[in-house]
Order: C-alpha cells, then structure tokens, then sequence
C-alpha cells in the first residue's frame, strides 16, 4: 500500500508540472474580457452596410447605409422609416451612399453633408448638402460634383477640419495613372470651403486638391487640439498587386504619396513614405483619434476599422513627434468586417459591422452598431 500510494503522489506532481491544463478558446476569451478594461456590446441592429456614424446629439445618431438609405438611432432605437431616401444612388459595389459630416455650426444651422455615387451614363460622387429637420431633409444643394467613381475605389470619407474647411477623400477609380495627375480628382484628399468653393490657400492655385497619389482613402481624422491629419488608406491587396500595401500615413499640404509610381515599403525621393504598412491586407476603412480619457490608456490614440481583416486596429502615436507612431495592436476580431469607427458624446467608443456588403459572413442581426464601453 506504501509503495502505491507512493506512486501515485508521484504521478500527480509530474502531471502538475508536465501536463498544464489547456484553456479553451471560450475560456481563453473570457479571461481576457475578465482582465480588460471595456467590454463590447451591440448598440444596434439590423442595419445594412452602416458607412459613416455621426452623432447630432447625446441622443440621436445619423447612419449612411450604401445602398442609399440615412437612417436615426434615438436613445438606442433604430427607427423603422428612414431620414431619407436617396433614389438615384448607384451602389454595384463598393460605391454608393457614404460620407457623412455635420457642419461646424450645426447646433445653430442644422446643416449636414453627404456623399454618394450616381449613375447618369458616367458613375461620379457628388457631395450634398442639407438641412436636418428632424423628421426630413430640406434644403437640398449640390456644393460638388464630378467626383469619378467606379465599382472599386469610390472613396468617399467626408470630415470638416478645425479651419472648418471639409475635406474629402477620393478614390483612384480604377485609373491608377490619374492618381498622380493634380487636373484630375481621382486619388486625392480635397479640402473645399462650406458652399463648394476653393479655399485661397490651398496648395495648388484654383484647386480643390489637398494632397495627391493615394490608392483609396477611407479614414481621416486630426490629433487632438492640432492640425496634423492622420490618414488611413487601402493597398493593391491581391487585385492588381502582392497582398496588403495598407497604409496610415500623415497628410501633409500639397505632398505626394506615390501611388501608382511606389506602393507597400517601396518609396523614391520626393514622395511621402506611410507611417505604417499592413501587409496581408487590413483593408482600412476609416480612423479616428480617441479624446476622452473614459477607457485607460487610449486617451489620443488612433484607432481605424478593419474590412479584410476583420477587427481594429489601435495605433499609439509617438508624443514627442505628432507625425509618427510607435507601435499598434489589434482587437475586436470576432465581430467581422468593421468599417466606421467613432466617438460619442458619451467618451465611449463606437463602431460598425459591415458583413452585409457581399464579402462578409452575415451574424443574426447584422450589420449592427457596436459600443465599446468600461467593464
């Protein structure tokens, strides 16, 4: 009996030290939800490829849905009838209904831009603006039109800057080579005034182009309290190119960003060389600087969503020197393909899915708007 017992203890230690006992996946997950900071929860349901989420208060949130539809959430609620309707959206593919800003004075004026592709035997994106009722839209005026769009690469991200000028961003439409043309719209950010016009100071005379040689610019945001723009774009991935080639890069007035003459690490003198690189394909889809300090640690990180490659990608910004970022993570990665990301009145964080635009895995309740929250 001595010797069994003996045995027997000295199993037990062995299996201790040799043999540690495996977590599963779901236990893996909920220890790390356990030790994080913020927990994701879905905010709304039953939408169909939410682009762009702008707050116009506390309570009420406006969403561009590509195939053409401006939806209202009201404290939580999804409302059945949409804002509006746009009956001459083109959306074949990656273009439709998509950029969507407030205008600076919007508390006073009600006033809100969109952007959408339309099809009059040439498919172009055309900036709108309108004043917000409440229950309708009024006051309909085109302030930009001509935009080239096509199937792939129709941009179209709209965000007003601290000069209150909007900026725009444009896809190369498929024709690479104009990219690097400052005659033609296609691969560029834009920076127009409120009414359509050109601003006097932007780099290139009677010109609405801000910067040029960019592939498909999605995400656009300032670091907090500065005038430096942070720019999230989509690479050749594997349509015309080696997989990936994503890029952040800081926007600069007037600067060339290389795209169709370098692409992934590759760059030549006189172009702008990216911050990062992602290479297999994240395909970015927007970018956001975090300003509340509500979640610990994210306060003036940059954070984009991800289609491709499923989850968000937080990028920790180097404080010395604005213009470069030191390292970055990923997160969120079982929710699917992610596109819009931004903040709420609230401090908190939040995003969307986008698994209904015909390259995703639908979920039940898709797509949905999810809030990142404090545990």
């Amino acid at each position: 009996m001595t010797i069994n017992l003996n045995l027997i203890i000295l199993v037990l230690i062995l299996n201790i030290f040799s043999c540690p006992e495996k977590q599963s996946p779901l236990e893996e997950q909920q220890i790390e939800k356990k030790n994080s900071d913020y927990k994701i929860e879905p905010f709304v349901r039953n939408l169909e490829v939410p682009w762009s989420i702008v707050f116009t208060s506390p309570d009420r949130i406006l969403v561009t849905e590509r195939p053409g539809r401006l939806r209202v959430v009201e404290n939580g609620n999804l409302n059945s009838k949409p804002l509006s309707e746009f009956s001459d959206v083109s959306s074949g593919s990656e273009e439709g209904l998509m950029g969507l800003a407030l205008d600076p004075d919007y508390e006073n004026n009600k006033l809100i831009y969109l952007s959408y592709a339309y099809n009059d035997g040439d498919l172009n994106v055309k900036v709108v603006r309108f004043k917000d009722i409440g229950t309708n839209l009024s006051d309909e005026k085109v302030i930009f039109d001509g935009i080239p769009a096509a199937r792939f690469h129709a941009g179209c991200r709209l965000k007003f800057g601290s000069d209150k000028k909007l900026y725009i961003t444009t896809g190369d439409a498929g024709d690479r080579k104009f990219a690097q043309d400052l005659d033609k719209l296609h691969g560029k950010i834009l920076r127009i005034n409120s009414d359509g016009s050109i601003p006097n100071d932007n780099p290139f005379p009677n010109s609405p182009v801000w910067t040029y040689g960019h592939r498909n610019p999605q995400g656009i945001d300032w670091y907090p309290g500065t005038d430096i723009l942070w720019e999230t774009e989509h690479g050749p991935s594997g349509f015309d190119g080696p997989g990936g080639g994503d890029e952040v890069n800081v926007i600069v007035k007037g600067k060339n960003y290389g795209w169709p003459i370098v692409s992934h690490n590759d760059n030549k003198e006189g172009l702008v060389a990216p911050v990062f690189v992602f290479t297999p394909a994240e395909a970015p889809a927007s970018g956001m600087f975090y300003k509340s300090g509500k979640i610990a640690g994210w306060k003036n990180n940059f954070f984009f969503g991800c289609l491709r490659g499923n989850g968000i990608i937080r990028v920790i910004v180097d404080e010395k020197d604005l213009s470069k970022g030191l390292s970055y993570e990923k997160f969120a990665t079982t929710y699917g393909r992610i596109r819009d990301i931004t903040e709420g009145p609230d401090g908190y964080i939040y995003f969307s899915s986008s698994n209904l635009d015909g390259r995703g895995n639908p979920k039940d309740g898709d797509d949905k708007i999810y809030r990142i929250t404090l545990q």
